[in-house]
């Protein structure tokens, strides 16, 4: 998967869209968004428009007006979560700094030069062959677990073809479009394939199923994308469970600002909390 630009600034709105929202809150852009003239948001360069069709390009607009809209996400700074095996990450989207943490391991790193620090036991081990391991390790950490945490707002990143699949249903039976991402010659495992189920009554996605290879026959994973919440001025979802199996993200916040030193600190951080 592509990194996320955080410095394109632009969003295109239909004339008649952009009158009768121009003085609405964000909720209520939310509340509107099953309008059949939806906004459309820019597909990031190198999307793959000539590949995907009009139908999964204005469900993912739908998907995206939803979460909050393309404004409110490029405007969205720094983004923190726990992940699976105690891992927990601060990501700054302005300046690619990212800050990773499992248990006395801590890794400063810059996704953008690719370059950090690394320490164990609040002691630097950069130049260590372990720190060196450590830090060859924080390109893919972040794009595996940012993935799983923003994924809905990257269905027209560089590099994916997003086709539509079809009417099918949820685990609860509840009628979903399924898009189709694929990819090309991006992010670290290009070979993958996903199925993302987006809910007809909202809007939102629901489900996703997870293929390593894109010829795949059956996925290697079906899981829930709900529990959503509202995080700064965009929405979030928490559960990806299966029927058999809970699994959350946990420690979800959003924020403009953060404390002075907590992308640069040697040891664990006090986990931040969503700004009001």
């Amino acid at each position: 998967m592509k990194a996320f630009c955080p410095f394109l600034r632009t969003v295109g709105f239909g004339l008649a869209v952009t009158l009768s929202l121009y003085m609405m809150s964000c909720q209520r852009i939310r509340e509107v968004a099953t309008i059949s003239a939806t906004p459309a948001y820019p597909a990031g360069q190198g999307f793959d428009l000539a590949g995907s069709d009009p139908r999964a390009i204005a469900i993912a607009d739908t998907v995206m007006a939803r979460m909050g809209g393309y404004q409110n996400w490029q405007n969205t700074r720094y983004l923190a979560w726990s992940f699976f095996r105690g891992q927990y990450q601060i990501w700054d989207k302005y300046t690619g700094d990212f800050h990773w943490e499992q248990d006395s391991l801590v890794a400063n790193y810059n996704l953008l030069t690719r370059t950090g620090k690394a320490y164990k036991g609040g002691k630097e081990i950069t130049d260590t062959p372990g720190g060196q391991e450590l830090l060859e390790k924080m390109y893919p950490a972040w794009v595996n677990n940012s993935w799983w945490l923003i994924m809905p707002f990257k269905l027209k990143d560089s590099g994916v073809t997003l086709t539509y699949r079809g009417l099918g249903t949820t685990f609860e039976n509840e009628p979903a479009d399924i898009l189709q991402m694929t990819f090309k010659d991006v992010g670290v495992t290009p070979e993958n394939r996903y199925e993302i189920r987006v809910l007809r009554s909202s809007g939102l996605v629901h489900e996703w199923s997870y293929f390593a290879k894109a010829d795949d026959p059956q996925p290697a994973f079906r899981r829930r994308w709900s529990d959503y919440a509202q995080h700064g001025n965009i929405l979030l979802a928490s559960d990806r469970s299966d029927p058999t199996k809970p699994a959350r993200i946990t420690d979800i916040a959003v924020r403009q600002t953060v404390p002075v030193g907590i992308m640069d600190s040697p040891v664990p951080v006090q986990k931040l909390k969503s700004s009001l």
